[in-house]
């Protein structure tokens, strides 16, 4: 498959493009100029004829809510809101028939410790910037679908971990290796509402029979350390999602 992904300065994004160059064409983008050996090209992701452009030809966009540290609030803001609607207008305008949004659980991250929270619940940001961006991002990325029937899959992502010792008490951690296996089995399941497990498949969660939105699924990923806070039992049924690091 033809994918693109964003954020190409960042950590994971420069991760999961590693992995994917094996069996799938690679376009990187962002808002600064990188150095790659993959394909690259810069873009303000702005409402113009270049964002088209930049997204011709695809199959999936994966658009990164990891915010770029050398950007303001009000640009981190900017970015994950007006910028996010202009990518998502380009992919319907160039019928690209898959978006995947990489967000964050820390947004669910004031319920109680002992609540076993789940994709049902609804986000509790805070003011964090970290936080209020994947927030604005995911709503952004969730009317769209709604409104203009692009397949968009959220995937709220664990507290990254690039090595491997968990912090004492973490219970969110996500290892790097879950992390890009949870983005390879997004990659390879047709979420759509006519697919095998979009809108019409019925899944059970704590007992309870529950439906997907159309075109919108949201799916919490972490990794199963002790006492891991976040259900991940939606992944695992309807992607395939299957976390090996245990801690």
């Amino acid at each position: 498959m033809n994918i693109l992904i964003t954020s190409a300065s960042r950590a994971f994004p420069k991760t999961i493009a590693g992995v994917l160059r094996e069996s799938h064409y690679i376009r990187l983008t962002d808002r600064i100029n990188v150095s790659t050996d993959l394909e690259f090209k810069r873009s303000d992701l702005g409402h113009d004829g270049s964002t088209n452009e930049l997204v011709r030809g695809l199959d999936i966009i994966i658009h990164s809510g990891e915010l770029n540290g050398g950007m303001s609030v009000s640009d981190q803001l900017d970015y994950h809101t007006r910028c996010t609607y202009n990518l998502l207008w380009a992919a319907w305008e160039e019928k690209v028939t898959s978006f995947i949004y990489l967000s964050s659980l820390s947004i669910m991250g004031q319920y109680d410790h002992d609540l076993a929270v789940t994709e049902t619940w609804r986000p509790m940001p805070s003011t964090d910037p970290n936080q209020l961006c994947c927030h604005l991002g995911e709503y952004v990325c969730k009317e769209f679908a709604r409104e203009h029937r692009v397949e968009v899959a959220c995937l709220r992502l664990g507290d990254l971990l690039y090595k491997d010792n968990v912090e004492e008490g973490n219970t969110s951690v996500l290892h790097v290796n879950d992390a890009v296996h949870a983005v390879d089995c997004c990659i390879k399941t047709d979420l759509s509402p006519t697919g095998d497990n979009g809108l019409y498949s019925t899944y059970r969660q704590l007992g309870q029979p529950y439906r997907t939105l159309s075109y919108w699924n949201i799916f919490h990923i972490q990794s199963p350390v002790p006492n891991a806070r976040f259900l991940t039992d939606r992944a695992k049924e309807t992607l395939g999602f299957n976390p090996t690091y245990e801690g």
